[in-house]
């Protein structure tokens, strides 16, 4: 199985120091919907992997949260493409819960549901913590430069942390995409 795992806010849809809250504030990043779509179709399965402790600081409910990730189901499969799982931490940091990133709650339960290793599967988020938990569990983590992810790459030209200093890092998640079905020899479809 070729699998990618995709971070949500600041990588598909616009991100908020005061959360994303309702499916009115779910707005997709110009070319997220089509790359996803394209990566799909070059027989990839796609699943996201997102914090959301929005739900646990009481900012917004579970029935929000499921709006917003039926538009992007929705929009995603209107422009030719599927979401195989969409894997959230309700979590608050104070929680000090294993599946709120960096902690590798969330890859586990990826590993678990889809019966894989996640050695080698592309992990493309825009924070630290995105980069963090994929290394953790054996990733190829991949930055992109949308939502948080400016001032992450600022972070990782000061880490000494190798790991960390060979990330590739991309414009967005269309050029993110593109690169990856490159890397396979794929056309992007």
């Amino acid at each position: 199985m070729k699998l990618v795992i995709l971070d949500r806010d600041g990588v598909i849809n616009e991100d908020s120091d005061q959360y994303i809250r309702s499916v009115e504030e779910w707005i997709p990043l110009e070319g997220s919907i089509d790359a996803i779509a394209r990566l799909h179709r070059a027989g990839y399965t796609v699943v996201v992997a997102t914090n959301q402790s929005g739900l646990g600081r009481g900012l917004f409910d579970l029935d929000a949260l499921e709006q917003m990730h039926a538009k992007f189901v929705s929009l995603v499969e209107e422009a030719g493409g599927a979401i195989a799982g969409i894997f959230y931490c309700p979590h608050t940091p104070e929680d000090q819960c294993q599946c709120r990133k960096p902690a590798p709650g969330l890859l586990d339960a990826i590993a678990r549901e889809f019966g894989c290793d996640l050695h080698d599967v592309p992990f493309i988020g825009d924070s630290l913590k995105d980069l963090e938990v994929g290394l953790k569990r054996g990733c190829i983590p991949i930055l992109v430069r949308t939502g948080k992810g400016m001032s992450t790459e600022a972070k990782l030209l000061l880490s000494s942390d190798a790991g960390l200093q060979s990330v590739r890092v991309f414009d967005n998640l269309s050029a993110a995409i593109d690169f990856l079905l490159d890397q396979a020899g794929e056309k992007s479809p």
